[in-house]
C-alpha cells in the first residue's frame, strides 16, 4: 500500500532524453502507469555512440567489456565469434536471484531507471535496447526480481540480470493482467513477448554489462519511501497534535518564536508550525491555560517538532543525494563524450546506502516517540483523567490495551531494520570485488520499515481520536478540538467507529492505516487549517 495524497501532480507521459529524470517521473511510471516515450535527440546519440563501440569491437585492440571477460575474467580477450554468446552467458548467470518476487512498482522504477542510463548514451547499447525497455514498461510486462541477489556494488547485478534475462526472451515475467510466464508449467517468456509485438533482443558487444551495471533498484526504492516519508512526516504532526489535545497538553511550546530564531533546522519550524495550526482554536488547550500545575508536558509532546523535525531534515538530505544519483549515468566500462571507453567504480552503491540506511534509523526514532504518546493515553497514571486504556468500561473491557501491543512490535521491529546495511561488506568474485555497499539490502528494509511506521501512525490516530471524543463526551460538549483537530477525527471516523464496548480491532487498525494510506488524513487537515508544511 503506498501513499497516495502528494502524488496528484504526476505526469501521465515521461519522455526519456539524455540527461536525468525526476522523482515525480519515477514515481509516475513506477507506481501509476504512466507511458515513456524516448526523445528524438537520445535516440540520434545512442546510435552515434553504439557507432564508435561498435568500431572499437572491430578492432583488435582488446577493450574491456567489449571485446573481453568480466570481473575477475576482465583479461581474457573472446573473439568475435564467441561474443554473442558470452553476452548471454553473461546474463544468464548472473540471474541468480532467490526467494519472493519484488514488488511490481519496484520492478518498474529500477526498468525506468536503466532505461534513463541506456538513454544517456554513455552505454554504448543499440537504439532497439533502449526501444524494447520502453516497450516493456508500456505494455504492463513485469520481469520477476527476486529478493536476494544484490550486493549493492558493480551496481544491482542480479536484480538487472533478471530484467536482462526477459529482454532476451527468457526468464520468467508477468504479464499486464498478473498471468506468470517462464516458470514451471508456465507459458515461456518468448509467448509474452510474441503477444504484445517484442522482438526478443540478442545482445551484442558491450550490452550485457551495460544492462546490469547500476544503482537502480536501490535508487528507485529511495525515491519512493522519500516520496512515502514526505507524507508521513506530515502525518506524524497531525497525530502528535492530536495526542497533545488528548492528553490536555500546551501548544505554547510551538510557538514560532521558539524555533526557527534560536534554533535554525528548518525542519522543526516546519513541524511546529503544522501542530501548532492543528491545535488552533482547540477548547481542551484553552481549557486549562489557567490553573494547571504542571510545568511542562513530557518530551514526547514538548520534543515533538524536535525529532519530526529531524526526520524532515534527513529527507531534505536524501532527496539531495536522490537527485544527484538521478543525474548520473552509471556503467562500467562508460563510454565518454570523447570516445574513451573507461573502466571506472561509479556504480558502487555507497552514497546511496549511506541515505537509505540513514533513513531508516530517523523513521525508527519518529515510530518510537508516536508509540510513547500512545502508551500515555492509555496510563491512567499519565492521562491526565482518561480511563484506563481508554475502555468503555475497565475491568470488563480492555479498550486499546492491545493495540499498543501491536505498536510496540511495530516499533521493535523498526528498530531491528535501523541497523546499517552499508557497513556490512562480503567480498565477492574472487576477491575482485573486495567492498560491496549492500546498498540493495538498506532499501528493502526501509521499505518496511516505511510501511511500520505508517501503521504505528495510524494506532496513535486511533488512540488519540479516542482520547478526545471521551473528552468531549464528558464535558457535555464543552471540550473538543479546532478545525484541524475535528478535521482529523472526522475523517477517521467514516471509517473507525468512535469510543464503545470491546469490538474486533484489526479491522479498524486497518481501517485507519487505509486513511493514512490513501492520503486522506493530511488532505482533510491541511484544508480545515489552510495548509500544512
Amino acid at each position: 500500500m503506498t501513499l497516495a495524497a502528494t502524488e496528484t501532480h504526476l505526469p501521465t507521459e515521461v519522455t526519456l532524453s539524455t540527461h536525468g529524470l525526476t522523482a515525480e517521473d519515477v514515481v509516475a511510471v513506477a507506481r501509476h502507469g504512466a507511458k515513456v516515450a524516448i526523445a528524438p535527440e537520445a535516440l540520434a546519440e545512442v546510435a552515434r555512440v553504439r557507432a564508435h563501440v561498435e568500431a572499437l569491437a572491430a578492432s583488435e585492440t582488446p577493450a574491456y567489456g567489449i571485446s573481453t571477460g568480466f570481473g575477475a575474467l576482465a583479461n581474457l580477450h573472446i573473439p568475435q565469434e564467441k561474443r554473442t554468446q558470452l553476452q548471454k552467458s553473461l546474463i544468464r548467470s548472473h540471474a541468480a536471484g532467490m526467494g519472493p518476487a519484488v514488488e511490481t512498482e519496484v520492478a518498474r522504477a529500477l526498468m525506468l531507471l536503466r532505461a534513463k542510463t541506456l538513454a544517456s548514451g554513455r552505454t554504448g547499447v543499440r537504439p532497439v535496447v533502449l526501444e524494447t525497455f520502453v516497450a516493456f514498461l508500456n505494455t504492463g510486462i513485469t520481469p520477476v526480481i527476486r529478493e536476494f541477489g544484490s550486493l549493492g556494488c558493480s551496481g544491482d547485478l542480479a536484480p538487472l540480470s533478471h530484467v536482462a534475462l526477459v529482454l532476451m526472451g527468457e526468464g520468467e515475467a508477468f504479464g499486464p493482467d498478473g498471468e506468470r510466464f517462464g516458470g514451471a508449467g508456465e507459458r515461456p517468456v518468448a509467448e509474452l513477448l510474441a503477444e504484445h509485438g517484442i522482438e526478443p533482443i540478442v545482445l551484442a558487444e558491450k550490452e550485457g554489462l551495460a544492462l546490469v551495471n547500476g544503482t537502480e533498484g536501490m535508487l528507485g526504492m529511495l525515491l519512493m519511501a522519500l516520496a512515502d516519508l514526505r507524507q508521513l512526516v506530515t502525518t506524524a504532526d497531525v497525530t502528535a497534535a492530536l495526542s497533545v489535545d488528548g492528553l490536555m497538553g500546551t501548544d505554547q511550546v510551538f510557538l514560532p518564536e521558539l524555533h526557527a530564531p534560536l534554533r535554525p533546522h528548518p525542519g522543526q519550524a516546519d513541524s511546529a508550525a503544522n501542530m501548532l495550526a492543528v491545535l488552533a482554536g482547540s477548547k481542551i488547550v484553552e481549557s486549562h491555560k489557567v490553573g494547571d500545575n504542571r510545568v511542562q508536558d513530557a518530551y514526547s509532546l514538548r520534543c515533538a517538532p524536535q525529532v519530526a523535525g529531524a526526520v524532515r531534515d534527513t529527507i531534505a538530505h536524501a532527496e539531495t543525494v536522490a537527485s544527484r544519483e538521478l543525474d548520473a549515468a552509471i556503467d562500467n566500462p562508460v563510454v565518454l563524450p570523447d570516445g574513451r571507453v573507461s573502466s571506472n567504480g561509479n556504480f558502487h552503491g555507497a552514497p546511496v546506502a549511506y541515505v537509505l540506511d540513514f533513513l531508516a534509523i530517523a523513521v525508527a526514532d519518529l515510530a518510537s516517540m508516536a508509540e510513547r504518546r500512545t502508551d500515555r493515553m492509555l496510563d491512567p497514571a499519565r492521562s491526565h483523567g482518561l480511563p484506563a486504556f481508554l475502555a468503555h468500561d475497565p475491568g470488563v473491557d480492555s479498550g486499546l490495551m492491545i493495540a499498543q501491543y501491536t505498536q510496540a512490535g511495530l516499533v521493535s521491529d523498526c528498530k531491528r531494520l535501523a541497523v546499517p546495511a552499508s557497513v556490512d561488506s562480503i567480498p565477492s568474485s574472487a576477491m575482485q570485488e573486495d567492498h560491496v555497499s549492500m546498498g540493495w539490502h538498506a532499501a528493502r528494509k526501509l521499505r518496511k520499515a516505511v510501511e511500520n511506521l505508517r501503521r504505528v501512525l495510524a494506532i496513535e490516530l486511533v488512540t488519540a481520536a479516542r482520547a478526545i471524543d471521551i473528552r468531549t463526551e464528558a464535558s457535555d460538549g464543552a471540550l473538543v478540538p479546532g478545525p484541524g483537530g475535528a478535521a482529523a477525527i472526522e475523517v477517521l471516523r467514516r471509517a473507525v467507529p468512535g469510543p464503545g464496548t470491546d469490538r474486533f480491532m484489526s479491522p479498524e487498525l486497518e481501517a485507519a492505516d487505509r486513511v493514512l494510506a490513501e492520503g486522506e488524513l493530511v488532505a482533510a487537515v491541511s484544508a480545515a487549517v489552510g495548509g500544512l508544511r
